[in-house]
């Protein structure tokens, strides 16, 4: 079962400090800039956490605004201390790195953070007497600075800012600096010159950095544990360069096999080089790479038995002669993961389930267009072949949001989400995790209009309970489906599922989240729906929905009752009737959602006319849906009749009449229906009780309460009671205007209740 176990004390008021700045830690300077509240002294575990959430909270919240002048909190090192921060994207600008330049940073990590520009390369001297580890992954155009020089005019008219590429800046001075990314840089910075004056670097990466030239990093032969040239053209002199780095511990030479052609192939003699060079060697990735067939063993040849890691079993003949078997080895998308023995303790390919999750896991940040492949994988070996169903959704999360405009990864993951919150596996997911799913849900769903994230998404959502799941987002996820169902889509399936999470959103919740969700354009929504189906004459899933929908927004809402006549809704209904007139739960939607209307006094008015009256007593002779059309069309007439003769304003049909054709259906209904009904309260019902203007309105409230607690006696006696309906149901039962059978019904239905008061204090004693 999953574990929901509640937030830390510490995440908890850091999320309160972050969503209400001004009002906790700062205030606003000039109403504009943030200042540390004088009296405020931070250290440096609080300082960053703060700044690591923040960056978190902008990036995956979306109702999180982020502040301009957040940096200048942490401007004075007196008062607040940052050692370990964590950037990304384009929130971090060149003035953000500029507030904090007065910090002690020992790890800056910078990712994908293309707003920054060569202005921060001089911020980042100001950390150069402190800083252990440094990553600008990503950061493409930290290397530019911008320049208008007077030889560029025309292109100045296009570009007002020309691009220069620095080439001066270098790592002097940066004496503590040992782990270093540089991984995606842009071409043409001088990769060689600008490390140079770094004696000492245990690890680094050059992913994605062209360098025909590798013997620069000889320099760190007797210090560098970590290398990482992830699609990187490497040649035999880059081999000969990387076996002399004798301490390395982790070796990445991995690429993206559909990036571009790629002439290097590994064969056997690289890798037995590495065995035999490379002796402290624990990790080893060559996922993507082409393997020459020589470098395994015959299937034939392979030792049967249980698969093993030891070395001397191993189906890679090279890794034969390791002294241990590695703790991690890297085949993805190579053809040395399928065989049998591989002589690692953790293995990322596509062989199963479990490679592939170790690859995502490697892979998220760093390499997209790996994991979206690997996803896509994972979801094939869904459930069949894995079984850390609950490790895969927190990576598919992850990945979700470290790539939220990435259109594979959103593609792919979204559609891992909805296979892998299927109700089979939902007791193995807490709440956080679950919210955590939607959450990201969203994002995707915000960032792509592209119809496959957006059916991934939408079927996502229908594998969560609706309303109560999603009431945590709930303003923001209806905007989100408002906007799928705009005229302009034309997606069918969409348009159908999205229909099916409004109608089930509006079902079940209070009333204020009913008046917001018809101010949100809701209500229009359905009835341009409703309006586009009845032109194409096409009564679907979707037309039905969209009745459906309104039916329950309007429950008890006079406002979105309102809203449905003021914006044509009456004709809609004629037309749906004349238009398809055996559509029989069409009917009962149209009749419901009429009911509400009905049930608004001032709103009342509005249904006397000739016309509508005509059709709501023709439809009481209905057996579509069993008694629900009749039912319904009894109810809205049974609130036109409650007013009394004076407000009958129509020659035609006469009042009697009406009211005759009223108790001949009454009478017709079996008392023992099961309905297709969802009551939240009698009020509507009941208040048509204890008058005697209209019996026959009196007569379909009794009959109404008589057939729910009969057949559905342990929900609906409970509600009868908790409103106060024995006592109404007692005064008709003394009233002298009430008919014998609607006293005779108030009877039952109070021996009924009382019965079962009865029967559950007995049980609980």
């Amino acid at each position: 079962m999953a574990s929901d176990t509640p937030e830390s004390l510490m995440a908890l008021c850091t999320d309160l400090c972050l969503r209400n700045l001004d009002g906790t830690l700062g205030y606003l300077l000039d109403k504009e800039t943030l200042r540390l509240h004088p009296d405020v002294f931070l250290p440096s575990e609080i300082c960053d956490r703060l700044v690591n959430e923040y960056v978190e909270l902008v990036n995956a919240a979306c109702n999180f605004e982020p502040h301009e002048s957040f940096f200048s909190l942490f401007s004075d090192p007196r008062s607040t201390r940052l050692t370990r921060i964590h950037l990304r994207e384009d929130l971090v600008q060149d003035q953000d790195l500029e507030a904090i330049r007065k910090q002690d940073l020992v790890e800056l990590y910078l990712t994908n953070c293309e707003k920054l520009s060569a202005k921060s390369l001089q911020t980042l001297r100001s950390f150069s007497h402190t800083l252990v580890s440094l990553s600008l992954f990503g950061c493409a155009n930290i290397f530019y600075e911008e320049e208008n020089p007077g030889g560029c005019e025309d292109e100045c008219l296009v570009n007002p800012t020309c691009q220069v590429l620095v080439k001066d800046f270098t790592f002097e001075g940066f004496s503590r600096l040992r782990f270093l990314n540089l991984g995606r840089m842009i071409d043409g910075v001088p990769v060689e010159s600008l490390l140079r004056p770094l004696s000492s670097l245990a690890a680094l990466d050059l992913s994605g950095i062209q360098t025909s030239d590798a013997a620069f990093l000889t320099q760190w032969k007797d210090s560098l544990v970590s290398l990482v040239l992830y699609n990187m053209d490497l040649s035999d002199d880059h081999i000969r360069v990387i076996v002399q780095l004798h301490k390395l511990r982790h070796l990445d030479i991995s690429r993206d096999r559909l990036s571009s052609y790629y002439k290097f192939k590994l064969t056997r003699k690289v890798l037995s080089l590495f065995v035999q060079k490379l002796g402290n060697l624990m990790s080893l990735d060559i996922s993507g790479h082409m393997i020459l067939e020589n470098c395994s063993i015959s299937k034939m040849d392979e030792e049967a038995g249980q698969t093993s890691v030891e070395p001397s079993k191993s189906s890679i003949t090279p890794f034969r002669a390791l002294k241990r078997p590695l703790q991690f080895l890297g085949l993805f998308e190579t053809s040395l993961c399928r065989l049998t023995h591989i002589p690692a303790y953790k293995g990322r390919g596509d062989k199963n389930g479990e490679q592939v999750l170790n690859a995502i896991e490697a892979y998220t940040e760093p390499r997209p267009e790996i994991t979206s492949r690997a996803i896509n994988l994972h979801v094939a070996t869904v459930p069949e072949r894995c079984n850390q169903l609950l490790g895969a959704l927190k990576l598919v999360i992850t990945a979700l949001k470290c790539h939220k405009y990435d259109k594979n990864i959103q593609v792919t993951g979204s559609a891992a989400l909805f296979y892998l919150t299927n109700s089979e596996y939902r007791a193995e997911q807490s709440v956080r995790l679950r919210r955590q799913v939607i959450q990201v849900v969203l994002n995707g769903m915000e960032s792509y209009q592209e119809v496959t994230v957006q059916r991934n998404c939408c079927l996502t959502l229908c594998n969560f309970s609706i309303p109560e799941e999603l009431e945590f987002q709930y303003r923001r996820v209806n905007e989100l489906l408002l906007g799928i169902l705009s005229p302009s889509r034309q997606d069918e399936s969409i348009q159908r599922i999205a229909v099916h999470l409004c109608n089930a959103l509006v079902c079940q919740v209070d009333n204020d989240h009913k008046e917001a969700v018809g101010k949100m354009g809701f209500v229009v929504t359905m009835l341009k729906l409703i309006q586009k189906k009845l032109l194409d004459k096409i009564c679907d899933q979707v037309m039905e929905f969209s009745w459906s929908a309104l039916w329950n927004i309007t429950d008890e809402t006079p406002d979105n009752c309102e809203m449905f006549l003021n914006f044509n809704g009456m004709r809609l209904f004629l037309d749906c009737l004349k238009e398809f007139p055996e559509k029989q739960e069409l009917h009962r939607n149209m009749l419901g959602l009429l009911g509400n209307v009905a049930e608004v006094k001032e709103l009342r008015p509005q249904l006397m006319t000739s016309q509508f009256i005509s059709v709501f007593s023709n439809l009481l002779e209905s057996k579509a849906d069993g008694i629900e059309v009749s039912y319904n069309a009894c109810g809205v007439l049974s609130h036109i009749m409650f007013d009394g003769p004076e407000a009958w304003g129509v020659c035609e049909p006469r009042r009697a009449e009406v009211e005759e054709r009223m108790w001949a259906a009454i009478q017709s209904w079996d008392i023992n229906s099961r309905r297709n009904i969802n009551y939240r309260s009698f009020e509507p019902i009941l208040r048509l009780l204890p008058q005697g203007i209209s019996p026959v309105s009196q007569h379909w409230a009794t009959w109404a309460l008589y057939n729910l607690v009969s057949v559905y006696p342990d929900k609906y006696c409970p509600l009868l009671i908790k409103e106060g309906g024995l006592p109404l149901l007692r005064d008709v039962i003394q009233m002298a205007t009430a008919r014998q059978e609607t006293k005779e019904m108030a009877r039952k239905v109070t021996e009924h209740c009382s019965t079962f008061k009865e029967e559950n204090m007995d049980a609980s004693r």
